[in-house]
């Protein structure tokens, strides 16, 4: 049976919640009500080769019938100014500019600044037509507004200074539009006047906009730019164009220039969601829909990367047309979570009601409960990848990344929620996708329909996960679970109650308290068992004015499908470099002995036991397993414990000294490739079936203080758990590794680490 799955949509307010407390839940559907269950996922996966779908019904609040409205999405970024009338111009001299740097010209016309209303055609703005000429647009008491456009087309890339200046006592107004001087490029300037009509209507009645117009007096917002905008000015006096242009608003330095309104530097605040008004007005603003700070500006010599060395070189703001950071929904229903609730993933299952019910629409909203303040506490804590789930939430690589096929090597195929999406873009993509205008995504938020995190999605990620947990559900394990919000917020404190912390089949992103939340904690005597591959791969953070938003920069390596713009390495909420944790000095290897080595599309692949693999320090992983079997060679939907993505040791890359590689892979094809940052020159035989260091690698080693450490270097290691009614030597040897790392008796560091 084929489900459709979107006639519901959803998303919560907190991504994970402690037991004992409450989270909203944000739904929409054209249907006017909804049947409401909670479910503990063991398993997730819907696909009845594997494991099964397994889940609990839990006993809530909110079960039941509950009313539904059709709530809209509405992207886009912009940022909004209160005023008070001050930024509407009366009488006399009136003029107003920025610089522009346009990423998409095309298919309507692009707001710049003004307080413009579509519905009420009242206001006035500096916007760009669809073919790029700045236009001028004015309202009129009666009949339709006034529109002047200046007859250039304004380059995409291309830094422009374009402004207008009114003339209320004469009627006229003047547009301008200039290309400064670059390189070898001829400063290029344009100008012409305009007669307005007699009878203006400039007061809209609404706050005052940049990179967007109202669209009506709801806060609906229409005509979003997308591109660069930096330094918009207003001042009340006659100016010339240039001379506004060149005007640097530095108050600190000597009294502020007579008739200046506003004057907002965007180089003020990078880390924050506010811009600020140098002018004695104050007029202080907010963005919306989160778009990209810290990018380059027009004053960007080059000289630096690093926006918080030289703010001014940073004074600009990227907004899209298709930013989305809150959906900003009603709240539907609010879950109170029973205080005796066990950790887990967890999930809404939102079905139609009473006649209308059809056994084939479900959907579900995903979300994690963890240990409350009364909760008993585990000795083994799984650590939800969060932050990874984020970065490719609504992944929609199968719809626009020409190469897709060819990178799977495999005939494409479009599942329900790729059409829907495809349908549907204002639901936002990924941070492996692009914005309309061909920039990378660097924001993911969870305030927002998840569709690929969430039974009957996409398998990957969250749902690979849950193989892991009906495994420990089914060897009887218990387990709290716990997500790496926790780690990125609370640090090692997160992690200090328990002895032993898993981590899942692809822990790809990770910030900066989380990487070092591990790290305390591995040091204090904590063990780790790292069940996944291409694992603390990319450095990324969350942003601390928009704490549902995770932010990616791609930097220049990596295996990516995007490359940030030069200089645009560093994150705008924190400041730190983004990019792979690698070229931060902190390669996974130092942290779990083993990391990211290749991608795997074609044949998986399985381990086969080293000579290291019989030292009797690594002899209880082996118990049950023969010296030369093979392990692995089976697997649900990969066929293969070493497939998708896999990690290898490197003694160079930090691999302690003292680590036992205890396995390595076997039987990898040509279709094993790898990573970029693996390879300087590109040359004959960089595949799997002649390159040694494609590989997996099943390592162990001992930590300070009693603990120690054991990694699978495989995503697909997961997925092979459950092979044979879970008896098979993947889970052998799983099972075996958790017993003793769940033991008390200290782990021993051999005497020449």
């Amino acid at each position: 049976m084929i489900y459709r799955t979107n006639e519901y949509l959803g998303y919560p307010d907190r991504i994970s919640v402690p037991a004992g407390e409450s989270v909203s839940f944000q739904l929409s559907s054209k249907r006017s009500k909804v049947n409401i269950e909670v479910l503990r996922l063991r398993c997730g996966d819907v696909d009845a080769n594997g494991p099964g779908f397994k889940h609990e019904v839990m006993v809530s609040n909110v079960d039941g019938e509950h009313a539904c409205r059709d709530q809209p999405i509405r992207p886009g970024s912009n940022a909004i100014i209160e005023h008070h009338g001050t930024l509407v111009p009366t009488r006399g001299d009136w003029c107003f500019g920025t610089y522009v740097w346009p990423t998409r010209i095309g298919d309507n016309a692009r707001a710049v600044m003004g307080n413009w209303c579509e519905a009420s055609a009242r206001g006035y703005a500096l916007e760009l037509d669809e073919e790029g000429h700045p236009v001028l647009v004015v309202g009129r008491s009666t009949g339709t507004p006034a529109r002047f456009t200046l007859d250039v087309k304004l380059r995409q890339r291309v830094w422009a200074f374009i402004s207008c200046a009114l003339d209320l006592a004469q009627g006229l107004a003047t547009l301008s539009a200039i290309v400064p001087a670059e390189g070898v490029r001829p400063a290029v300037a344009h100008s012409k006047s305009f007669v307005l009509p007699r009878v203006l209507a400039l007061d809209s009645g609404l706050p005052f906009l940049i990179a967007a117009h109202h669209q009506n007096d709801e806060r609906r917002y229409a005509c979003h730019f997308d591109g660069k905008i930096e330094a918009p000015r207003i001042f009340s006096c006659p100016l010339d164009a240039e001379a506004l242009r060149t005007f640097d608003c530095q108050p600190r330095t000597g009294t502020p220039r007579a008739g200046l309104v506003a004057f907002w530097d965007f180089s003020d605040g990078i880390a924050t969601l506010s811009i600020k008004d140098l002018s004695a007005n104050c007029l202080h603003g907010s963005l919306r829909q989160l778009p990209r700070r810290g990018v380059t500006g027009f004053h960007w010599s080059g000289s630096v990367h690093d926006w918080r060395l030289s703010p001014r070189e940073y004074a600009a703001i990227h907004f899209h047309s298709d930013d989305i950071y809150d959906c900003g929904w009603q709240t539907t229903c609010t879950l109170d979570v029973p205080a005796e609730w066990r950790s887990g993933v967890y999930a809404l299952r939102l079905t139609p009601t009473g006649e209308a019910r059809e056994s084939d629409c479900e959907s579900y909203v995903t979300f994690f409960v963890t240990p409350g303040k009364t909760s008993r506490r585990a000795d083994l804590v799984i650590v939800a990848s969060v932050a990874t789930y984020l970065a490719y939430a609504n992944s929609a690589l199968r719809l626009y990344q020409v190469h897709f096929e060819t990178l799977m090597e495999h005939v494409l195929w479009l599942p329900q929620d790729d059409v829907f999406m495809q349908e549907n873009p204002e639901i936002g993509q990924s941070t492996y996708d692009c914005h309309v205008d061909g920039s990378g995504r660097a924001y993911s938020s969870w305030l927002r329909p998840i569709l690929n995190m969430r039974p009957r999605g996409y398998w990957f990620n969250l749902i690979n996960d849950t193989h892991i947990l009906d495994w420990l559900e089914e060897k009887g394990i218990t387990y709290d679970l716990i997500t790496d919000i926790e780690l990125d917020r609370e640090g090692a404190r997160a992690l200090a109650p328990y002895r032993v912390m898993m981590t899942p089949t692809h822990p790809e992103y990770f910030s900066f308290n989380m990487m070092n939340a591990i790290m305390v904690y591995q040091n204090a005597g904590g063990r780790h068992i790292s069940m996944g591959g291409n694992a603390f791969y990319w450095r990324c953070g969350f942003h601390p004015a928009a704490p549902a938003a995770l932010e990616v920069r791609r930097g220049m390596a990596g295996t990516r499908t995007w490359e940030s713009e030069p200089g645009e390495v560093h994150l705008a909420g924190t400041g730190e470099p983004g990019s792979l944790w690698r070229h931060s000095g902190f390669a996974p290897q130092k942290l779990v002995g083993v990391g990211f080595s290749a991608m795997i599309n074609d044949t998986c692949g399985y381990y086969l036991r080293t000579a290291e693999s019989e030292d009797a320090r690594a002899s209880f992983i082996f118990e049950g397993v023969g010296r030369h079997e093979k392990i692995g060679d089976f697997g649900f939907r990969y066929n293969g414990a070493v497939g998708s993505e896999i990690d290898r040791c490197d003694f160079d890359l930090g691999t302690p000294r003292h680590a036992l590689r205890i396995a390595t892979s076997e039987g990898l094809g040509a279709g094993a490739l790898p990573t970029p940052e693996e390879f300087r020159t590109v040359v004959d035989g960089l595949d799997g079936t002649q390159n040694a260091l494609v590989r997996a690698d099943m390592v162990f080693f001992e930590t300070a203080n009693g603990g120690a450490v054991f990694a699978t270097g495989s995503i697909t290691f997961g997925m092979s758990l459950g092979h044979n009614d879970y008896e098979n030597n993947i889970s052998a040897i799983t099972l075996n590794v958790v017993k003793r790392f769940l033991d008390p008796t200290p782990f021993v560091m051999p005497v020449q680490a």
